[in-house]
């Protein structure tokens, strides 16, 4: 009896008591990844109870991170979790960044960590910069036009294979200065060229003069080769630059030989407005000339057998000119313009 009335009385705090057990193991568990846990302590990789609590609080993709560093560690390699951790929370790629390490690993290439993960927080592909690093890349070029010295113009694609330079992949150039390098440099050889028959000829002579300008240099690349693809004849640039410089010639002339029709016309016109003032000045004159005989006359100055003996003489003068030039039918000689 006293053992019921005991239980009785303590039944509340027993189910109090069990709730909260229940309470801490639900929130054990919640807190404490302990799948991961084992998982990572039976790979050999062994991360401490506080750490994944820590990164559970942090809201820090737990498995993904453990499962990176199982990996890293399994290939060899020196990892810290803490090192993973903080990568994850500068938002980068903590798969790619480990198997970069790997692969650069197994392919005995010097990488760090830290070197890796400012790769991949830059915005560069590490992985892939491995890869390319082990296995080079043929970069394409566009089609390059260049004018040698005899003005025909080639054009020019060239396959350019570079291997990635992981040293220099922070802070170097990528594939678009080298292309532009390369192009520059197939202008500038080719440009050198005396004529565009020794460029066909010796393609190769290209690759070597663009190889030796160091183009790789400051670049997240080393240039391995440089080889022209193919090579085309375009157009006769210096001919079509002769042509138009005959044509702009020829409108020049034909421009200074209007201006001199131009001044010509106006001197012509000119010269007979003037002659056309002349002749009515001289007619205006002719048109004195009866006045002032009949004032000749009327003053005594001119005598009537002195006009008389003016016009026997010109009458005699029309006689000679009809004699001359019958076609004027014994008229006054006129002008040029018929007057």
């Amino acid at each position: 009896m006293k053992l019921l009335s005991l239980l009785a009385v303590n039944i509340p705090g027993l189910v109090i008591g069990i709730v909260l057990a229940v309470v801490a193991v639900i929130v054990f568990f919640a807190l404490v990844p302990m799948g991961v846990w084992f998982r990572a302590l039976v790979s050999g990789a062994p991360i401490s109870i506080s750490k994944l609590v820590g990164m559970r609080l942090r809201k820090i993709r737990i498995g993904m991170i453990v499962e990176a560093f199982i990996t890293g560690k399994k290939a060899g390699l020196d990892l810290s979790i803490t090192e993973l951790e903080t990568h994850y929370m500068a938002h980068g790629d903590v798969g790619k960044v480990v198997n970069a390490l790997i692969s650069a690993h197994s392919a005995n290439i010097e990488l760090s960590t830290k070197t890796a993960m400012a790769i991949d927080l830059a915005g560069r592909d590490v992985l892939d910069a491995v890869r390319v690093s082990v296995n080079p890349k043929v970069i394409q070029t566009p089609v390059i036009a260049s004018i040698a010295k005899d003005g025909i113009e080639l054009r020019c694609k060239a396959r350019v294979t570079v291997r990635a330079n992981i040293s220099r992949l922070i802070g170097g150039a990528g594939e678009e200065t080298i292309i532009a390098r390369v192009g520059e440099g197939i202008v500038t050889t080719v440009g050198s060229a005396a004529t565009h028959e020794i460029v066909l000829e010796n393609p190769d002579s290209i690759s070597k003069t663009v190889l030796e300008k160091g183009l790789d240099n400051g670049t997240a690349y080393e240039i391995l080769s440089i080889d022209i693809a193919d090579i085309d004849v375009g157009r006769n640039v210096g001919a079509q630059l002769q042509m138009d410089q005959a044509e702009a010639d020829k409108k020049i002339a034909q421009a200074k030989a209007e201006e001199k029709r131009a001044m010509a016309v106006a001197t012509e016109q000119e010269m007979k407005a003037k002659t056309q003032e002349m002749r009515a000045m001289v007619i205006a004159a002719e048109a004195e000339v009866p006045k002032a005989m009949a004032e000749a006359l009327r003053s005594g100055k001119l005598g009537v057998m002195d006009y008389y003996n003016m016009e026997n003489i010109k009458a005699d003068t029309n006689m000679r000119n009809a004699i001359v030039n019958p076609q004027d039918n014994g008229q006054p000689h006129k002008g040029h313009d018929g007057k």
